[in-house]
């Protein structure tokens, strides 16, 4: 067997004499021979491609429980879980870029004079569905604050209640400015979280999801938490302005599962994150003609984001448009609680 001292195959491989020692005692690379008398370790030139691999992960960040897993495929397994590692490494960037741009924006942008103010029109509907022997959704559509949260376990709608209910003074907050608003939302859900814990304190396996929109009276702040969605109708188009916080959203950003897959997984009701971790918070710029919807999963389970499409953008007004979605969850079975809010953005009257 071909040796080589530990200074060759560190120059060979990538690696310094350091991070193979570290390595060597992890157990992620273990030398060909330890010399009994100096301790002076040895590394076969087979053992190279492993050392390669595991540098090239080390320059990608990968952890090192991660890189012994990875390391010990071959091929296209392999292969599979570096594509997986970056698809979370990207989400998790996407989330700060939204961050720092927005932040960009706050530092740098004067103040802007003779804004033209807009208002929000919104109404909201929640149902039980066809399935379930309660409703664990609540919802809330006032003057500036927008919510949905799903509840679920034996205690799913006081979870859902509380966790709206905590954000309600918002809604009569004076001075809602751009600069400050996601600080305000940010923590109104820190406080969610608690009023949640407070409802549900000894009960397992009980939480819930919440999304909700603040209304400056030009923009909109959202915070996210779990699978309910936020949806944007601008132009025509539309927008989903929110990402699943399940298990079957990381598969698919992972690569690990394609969409057709993912609709009829049994972990579809899994989720990563409910209220009481830190949620995704965003700035929108709004639009007049702008329309938004937030709904639990009872509506988006069964019914495509095709047909949403075409019902908000036929419904004259949010009323109808909340109602005609709900009639739509309900008509594909009601397996699920399904409830809607939508608002849309206008000029004022007068």
């Amino acid at each position: 067997m071909d040796l080589l001292t530990i200074g060759a195959f560190a120059k060979a491989s990538g690696l310094s004499p350091k991070a193979l020692r570290l390595y060597d005692e992890l157990g992620l690379l273990r030398p060909a021979r330890v010399d009994p008398y100096t301790g002076y370790r040895y590394y076969a030139v087979a053992q190279l491609d492993r050392a390669r691999l595991v540098a090239w992960l080390r320059r990608l960040g990968m952890p090192l429980a991660e890189i012994r897993a990875v390391s010990a495929l071959t091929g296209a397994d392999a292969a599979r879980e570096v594509r997986a590692y970056w698809a979370r490494i990207e989400a998790e960037t996407a989330v700060r870029r939204d961050l720092a741009a927005f932040l960009v924006t706050e530092l740098t942008e004067a103040p802007r004079e003779g804004t033209t103010m807009l208002e929000l029109r919104c109404a909201a509907h929640s149902d039980r569905g066809h399935v379930r022997p309660a409703n664990q959704d609540t919802v809330y559509a006032g003057r500036r604050l927008l919510a949905v949260a799903d509840g679920f376990g034996p205690a799913g709608a006081p979870a859902s209640g509380a966790a709206v209910q905590a954000l309600r003074f918002l809604d009569e907050e004076a001075g809602l400015r751009p600069g400050n608003v996601l600080n305000l939302l940010a923590d109104a859900v820190r406080g969610a979280g608690d009023a949640v814990r407070e409802v549900t304190e000894g009960a397992q396996d009980v939480g819930t999801t919440l999304t909700a929109l603040l209304w400056t009276g030009s923009r909109l702040a959202l915070a996210h938490i779990g699978d309910s969605r936020a949806y944007l109708l601008r132009e025509g188009g539309l927008f989903r302005i929110t990402h699943d916080h399940s298990v079957v959203q990381s598969l698919l950003d992972e690569g690990r599962l394609t969409p057709a897959e993912a609709e009829s997984h049994p972990q579809r009701s899994l989720l990563l994150k409910v209220v009481g971790a830190d949620p995704d918070l965003r700035l929108h710029e709004a639009l007049p003609g702008d329309r938004y919807l937030l709904c639990s999963d009872g509506l988006t389970g069964v019914v495509p984001d095709g047909r949403i499409k075409e019902l908000l953008a036929a419904a004259p007004d949010p009323e109808t448009a909340v109602r005609s979605l709900v009639d739509a969850a309900n008509t594909a079975g009601g397996p699920d609680n399904v409830s809607c809010v939508v608002g849309d953005v206008v000029p004022p009257v007068g």
